[in-house]
């Protein structure tokens, strides 16, 4: 990923010592979330880059090992929301139908305010510049109905 290396964002007030970092340390990473209501078709519903993490994974791995946090070879770390400045970068469905108030429309003539049973929720993310493109393909998981507990 060297040659997509981007500068984060502004970082204020400054991180304690322990954090700071100077250079390139985000990278720039096109993501895209999707939603496939059951048996429909797929809808957009945000465009944001990984660019745009206020935390890089370095200050996050940093911060979560410095009070003795093991962290092993294979341990998975997760980034969390990344939102985007514009209103179709924004990370979640809190923030894209702004706590509920502004639905989203779907392909199919549906709205959305959060996800729904059955929704279907795919993220993409790739890193394109000039004539290399390096795709990471997609993970997707759908939002099955609670079970109905009988007491």
């Amino acid at each position: 990923l060297e040659p997509f290396r981007a500068k984060g964002p502004e970082q204020s007030p400054e991180p304690l010592p322990y954090l700071q970092q100077k250079g390139e340390k985000a990278f720039d990473i096109n993501l895209e979330v999707l939603i496939k209501p059951e048996n429909s078709e797929e809808t957009v519903v945000s465009r944001s880059n990984f660019k745009y993490m206020y935390w890089s994974m370095a200050q996050q791995l940093a911060h979560h090992t410095i009070n003795g946090c093991r962290v092993n070879s294979g341990d998975m770390m997760g980034s969390g929301t990344i939102s985007g400045p514009t209103e179709d970068s924004f990370g979640s469905m809190l923030e894209l139908s702004w706590g509920g108030q502004k639905p989203l429309k779907m392909n199919d003539g549906s709205e959305r305010k959060f996800i729904n049973d059955n929704d279907t929720v795919i993220i993409r993310g790739f890193c394109q510049k000039d004539n290399l493109r390096i795709g990471f393909g997609e993970v997707s998981s759908k939002l099955l109905p609670a079970v109905e507990l009988k007491f």
